[in-house]
């Protein structure tokens, strides 16, 4: 008998994004899912991809001065791309689809074709309004205050020659999709899209576009590209083979899947792409649910907001099971979250240090001081003291299960941290530094205790090996637990852990984070990221402190430019002639000339320190030093000077 096929998506990304932690969450909660399906014993067939089409891509990659193709393999599969941040974050995709594959473009074609050849397409031609970044079109009804719903940037207004889907002949069929099944989840998603856009009418969609190239050509009309998202929704069906030949799975069983997306694009997935499948005369997903988003200072994470948090960064600062936790066990999924790093750090030191890491710590260090790190097989087992632990844990996997079967990998783990939190209070009741006292008398009790503590961390680490599978293995061989006590089977078996089981005090598995440490290590991470995709090198800062009345001895004065010409014999050199509001010219020489023409700068205000001793440069007195900023761009070093409003007066102290 064939094992329960799961088939499980998440949403395919544009690469000219910056991908962020929100994109992250995503693809780990999915990754999550499918891990968890593995470890049921389902086949499991987990999908995620690129989507590299369309207008906002083809403008992209002109201001990079490549071609569409070329920008998207860049990003795609470059250094620190799309499938690198997967690979770093152990993300277990089975196929990684990109919408230039050949395989792709030619089942695009076919599914535009069928839906033609079936009345469902017509031309026709469009005019409203367009958002580019978010390739959507708006009526004038839904935008918010006149500007795209979804990113709240400008929508441009478009007129086109076009292809319409006949999206309103599916109303009635989407709506009570919607209303009369579990398809779409979390429920409050039904009632926004059932408000939104199924009762004030469902309007056909424009589904190809004339006015830009970089998109899968309609092969029975030149000129026309079909619309971006007919080309990315698809990608569901054609990565398993459907209006193709690279693969034969889609009547294997594995259709209808789980799609898992950002409640941002639940309005594509949940109302056109059954639409478009039931056109083609295949059934709708199983399931589409629609995550909230994580929000930083209370909006939503985006390149264009400036507000993007780098899963690079996170992840090779704090471990990548560590973040995969995080994302986890803090954002209840379905609704939105606050992400701080503040937070992220909290979340490591309580859960994962104080709880998980202090558990296996404690138990597998008792083993080895008091029995040399192997079990004796002769136990003393307490009714009144260990009946509930043991209950809490046999009742975990159920309760698990539940949670994860909800879509609530969140609660799932709440679950594992009661039985967590229970076992390191079941040592402090059972003291065992205090039976050690007597082995003679109290060595089986002891070692009962902490067979009970080791096999609690067994199951616990069963459960949690699709949220951090590292971490877990490091975990079971720490406390010696083999591959058959790793199972589904055996999550739900008291005493899998051989009797005499012999453990081993590894290394810490999670240890503190210093909170303060750590924000200056990520802020000076996040600020060296920013030079290096800027180009730009700043000098480090001086670690040296400066006391305040120091700092105050320096005379920083608004100075006019009046005269300024080059030093003979020198390349560097200007001599400034400056008006610093005594009456009386002050000479300063700057070695900027490489920068700055001289007559360039007369009449400019400018900034200087007063109060330095003079010094002599080519044999002229320099009175004091303008002020300017210094860095490297692509290894040049570059100098701008402190230049200030003319309406400051000279002589007028800077603080």
């Amino acid at each position: 008998m064939d094992n329960k096929k799961f088939y499980v998506t998440t949403p395919i990304y544009y690469p000219s994004d910056k991908l962020h932690i929100g994109h992250t969450y995503c693809t780990v909660a999915t990754d999550v899912l499918a891990r968890y399906h593995r470890l049921l014993g389902e086949d499991v067939m987990f999908l995620t991809g690129t989507d590299e089409h369309g207008q906002k891509i083809e403008e992209k990659a002109k201001e990079a001065g490549v071609t569409p193709q070329e920008f998207v393999d860049r990003i795609v599969e470059g250094p620190r791309g799309v499938r690198d941040l997967w690979k770093l974050m152990n993300i277990s995709n089975d196929r990684f689809i990109r919408t230039t594959d050949d395989y792709h473009v030619k089942a695009i074609q076919y599914i535009f074709r069928k839906m033609h050849e079936n009345g469902d397409i017509y031309k026709g031609a469009y005019k409203g309004k367009y958002c580019t970044p978010c390739e959507s079109f708006w009526t004038e009804s839904q935008l918010k205050d006149g500007c795209c719903p979804d990113c709240g940037r400008p929508v441009k207004d478009a007129e086109e020659e076009a292809y319409f889907f006949r999206l309103s002949k599916y109303a009635d069929k989407i709506r009570d999709l919607l209303e009369n099944t579990d398809f779409l989840e979390p429920r409050s998603r039904v009632h926004e899209m059932v408000k939104n856009f199924i009762d004030p009418g469902l309007e056909d969609l424009c589904v190809s576009r004339t006015s830009f190239s970089w998109g899968v050509p309609v092969d029975f009309d030149p000129g026309h590209v079909v619309y971006v998202w007919v080309d990315a929704l698809s990608n569901y069906i054609t990565a398993l083979g459907y209006g193709n030949d690279r693969y034969d799975d889609y009547d294997k069983g594995w259709w209808p899947g789980v799609n898992i997306v950002g409640k941002e694009i639940v309005r594509f997935h949940s109302i056109i792409w059954p639409a478009m499948l039931m056109s083609l005369g295949e059934p709708a997903p199983k399931k589409c649910f629609g995550h909230g988003w994580l929000l930083l200072d209370g909006g939503k994470m985006s390149k264009s907001k400036g507000n993007v948090v780098d899963p690079y960064i996170l992840a090779e600062q704090f471990g990548v099971d560590a973040l995969r936790f995080f994302l986890m066990r803090t954002f209840p999924f379905g609704s939105d979250g606050n992400f701080s790093n503040e937070l992220l750090i909290q979340t490591i030191n309580t859960d994962l240090a104080n709880d998980l890491g202090n558990l296996v710590s404690r138990t597998t260090a008792m083993a080895g001081k008091y029995f040399g790190g192997t079990l004796p097989t002769a136990r003393s087992y307490d009714k009144e003291k260990d009946d509930e632990l043991v209950s809490l844990v046999l009742g975990l996997r159920e309760k698990y299960e539940d949670a994860m079967e909800h879509y609530a990998p969140h609660k799932a783990l709440e679950e594992i941290f009661k039985v967590i939190q229970r076992a390191n209070k079941y040592i402090d009741e059972n003291m065992p530094w205090a039976l050690a006292k007597d082995m003679e008398a109290n060595g089986p009790r002891l070692a009962s205790v902490l067979y009970h503590l080791l096999e609690a961390t067994r199951i616990c680490g069963i459960l949690l090996t699709p949220f951090m599978p590292q971490r877990m293995e490091k975990l079971f061989e720490q406390i010696g637990a083999e591959e058959n006590c790793r199972t589904w089977l055996s999550a739900s078996m008291w005493a899998a852990l051989d009797a005499d089981v012999t453990v081993t005090k590894g290394e810490n598995l999670f240890p503190r984070v210093d909170m303060d440490k750590a924000l200056e290590e990520l802020e000076a991470a996040v600020e060296a990221a920013r030079q290096a995709e800027s180009g730009v090198e700043l000098e480090p800062q001086n670690p040296e402190k400066v006391d305040f009345d120091t700092f105050c001895k320096s005379d920083f004065r608004a100075v006019k430019v009046k005269a300024c010409e080059a030093v003979k014999k020198s390349d560097k050199l200007l001599r400034f002639t400056l008006d610093d509001g005594t009456g009386t010219d002050r000479q300063i020489l700057s070695g900027i000339h490489k920068w700055y023409e001289p007559e360039t700068l007369v009449g400019k205000t400018l900034v200087a320190i007063v109060n330095l001793p003079p010094r002599k440069m080519m044999g002229l007195e320099s009175n004091g030093m303008l002020i300017s900023a210094v860095h490297k761009e692509k290894g040049e070093e570059c100098l701008h000077l402190l230049i200030v409003d003319d309406a400051i007066p000279a002589g007028a102290k800077m603080c």
